[in-house]
């Protein structure tokens, strides 16, 4: 604010006796980039406070921008008038600077004042003829109906961008607003924070961490907000984990869209982060001082409360519902029978041995002719991509030494950078269809197999992991325990429950109905069973790759 200058200097100890004025000038950001300002709003309406034989003794201006919402120097114009009742003069360029909305015209309205529209030529007072008093609402209504229709056009812009995959606002946290290839900004992952981001979806995902554990580590590995650089709150990091845009998604206006932007972290990981955060996995127990293995894994199959741990006479661990949602009949369980019934569903993952050598020997081998079929492929995509690039040098040269036109050129180098993208498309699709190496796929099933022993033999903390690898749900019900194993582990099971029987043998359908299961003398896979394990073989290489997008 600026106090008013007056043009002709009083004699000293005169007293002013000029009515008081107020001084109001707004322009928005669009207006700026089209030569507006509130400089020449100022220079307007100063020199006409002095015709008029006014004092501007306030003056209030509101510049408003893309990324602030309300008009500061509206509100305390208003609680100025409001505090000096011998003010009642208003001096305005013309009526779309005072009033964007019905309410600022009520508001102005109860103040009873003296308007002055200079660019209009219009003085408003209570005194106004009705007529003038109707023309001047109307036009209250044409700058509201302007801003209304302002304000459509742009949200139906953000709809469109929104349509078509793209993120219409300010870039989440691990990523930054850019230029894409066609001019239209769009978000890409952040080269600090973006690594960031996927490590504390991973270590969520984990369940060793609670909300607060997990911004404390976020500090310590260098997580900041991008201009403060201060501490990233709980509940900040909590809309994280639950926004879509980190997994390729994003909800705008209430519809979800596919976006076109690079995901952070995979789906079955922000899935996992969902469960976890909706309590499925991380019910409301007791608070334990003791590492128990079965912590927060097993719910009551009677009311679904959590079983906790307890330490009875110092060494012997016992298990027992919550009873959060009452008394519950289950009694209390011994920590070595739940470790043996785990250890026993674990062993449902045993493959057998001839079934992991089959699939070294022969889908190994293919995998490796098809990996080199799709290398010489991409190589052939990028020998293409160079001899466009080449081609539009060439064409550029070509322009600058004046042997081909401006409009010669721009056609040319469209149809160029069109084949470019073509290209380009071809090698991110074939690129998104290479599945993990067989090799890889084969090891986990491998080490699945060990789960078992594993299992028994490791600390509390290491089982509680384990199980929470392999584990989707666990209930314990009079004294039963029945799980589901997360995938591609409950295929596994699957596959080894059809396939197999009790020492490992494979099984085989003689005749036609109600024929009996036999084993087979020779470890010799049939070819049914060849096709089921080849299924499940491939659904484990394509969870390892959709964890590593």
């Amino acid at each position: 604010m600026t106090r008013g200058v007056t043009k002709h200097q009083l004699t000293a100890g005169a007293v002013d006796t000029r009515r008081l004025a107020v001084l109001y000038a707004r322009v928005s950001s669009k207006e700026q980039e089209q030569g507006y300002s509130i400089p020449a709003q100022q220079d307007l309406l100063r020199p006409y406070g002095t015709q008029i034989g006014v004092r501007i003794a306030e003056e209030f201006v509101d510049a408003e921008t893309a990324k602030t919402t309300g008009r500061l120097g509206f509100g305390t114009m208003i609680a100025y008038f409001r505090q000096h009742p011998e003010c009642r003069v208003l001096l305005v360029e013309k009526t779309d600077r005072l009033y964007r909305n019905f309410k600022d015209y009520v508001t102005i309205d109860e103040l009873n004042l003296e308007i002055h529209f200079v660019k209009e030529n219009v003085i408003l007072t209570n005194q106004s003829r009705s007529s003038e008093k109707f023309v001047h609402g109307i036009k209250v209504l044409m700058a509201k109906n302007y801003i209304d229709n302002l304000s459509e056009e742009v949200r139906k812009g953000l709809r469109t961008k929104a349509a078509q995959g793209l993120w219409p606002s300010f870039a989440a946290l691990g990523y930054v607003n850019t230029d894409g290839p066609d001019g239209k900004r769009i978000i890409v992952p952040d080269p600090v924070l973006g690594p960031i981001v996927t490590t504390l979806f991973t270590w969520f995902h984990s369940g060793e961490y609670s909300l607060k554990a997990l911004a404390k580590k976020a500090y310590e590995e260098g997580f900041r907000f991008r201009k403060s650089k201060s501490k990233i709150p709980v509940t900040t990091l909590h809309k994280m984990l639950r926004n879509r845009i980190y997994m390729g998604e994003f909800e705008y206006a209430g519809t979800v869209y596919q976006g076109t932007h690079e995901p952070l972290v995979s789906g079955e990981v922000w899935e996992r982060c969902q469960e976890i955060l909706d309590g499925r996995h991380e019910r409301r127990d007791r608070k334990v001082t003791h590492d128990f293995a079965f912590s927060s894994l097993l719910n009551c199959g009677h009311c679904g409360c959590s079983l906790v741990g307890e330490l009875k006479k110092g060494r012997y661990v016992y298990y027992h519902c919550t009873g959060y949602r009452g008394k519950c009949p289950e009694p209390y369980t011994r920590e070595e029978k739940l470790t043996d019934l785990f250890a026993g569903q674990l062993r449902a993952l045993v493959i057998p041995p001839a079934v992991l050598e089959w699939l070294r020997e022969t889908v190994v081998a293919s995998d490796v002719t098809e990996r080199a079929a799709r290398a010489q492929t991409l190589g052939r995509f990028q020998m293409e991509l160079d001899r466009l690039q080449t081609r539009l040098d060439v064409l550029y040269d070509d322009r600058l030494d004046g042997r081909i036109d401006a409009s010669t050129y721009d056609k040319k180098a469209d149809e160029i950078r069109g084949t470019q993208q073509r290209v380009r498309t071809k090698i991110a699709q074939c690129q998104s269809a290479e599945l993990a190496p067989a090799t890889e796929a084969v090891d986990l099933m491998s080490l699945t197999s060990n789960a078992a022993e594993l299992f028994e033999r490791q600390s509390a903390r290491e089982r509680r992991r384990l199980l929470r690898l392999v584990v989707q749900e666990a209930i314990w019900q009079n004294g039963e325990l029945r799980t589901c194993f997360r995938e591609p582990f409950e295929q596994l099971r699957l596959s080894n429950s059809v396939t197999t029987t009790k020492d490992g043998q494979f099984l085989r359908n003689e005749g036609n109905s109600g024929a009996l299961h036999q084993k087979w003398g020779q470890p010799r896979i049939p070819d049914l069973i060849k096709h089921s394990w080849r299924n499940c073989f491939d659904q484990i290489r394509d969870r390892i790759r959709t964890a590593r997008l």
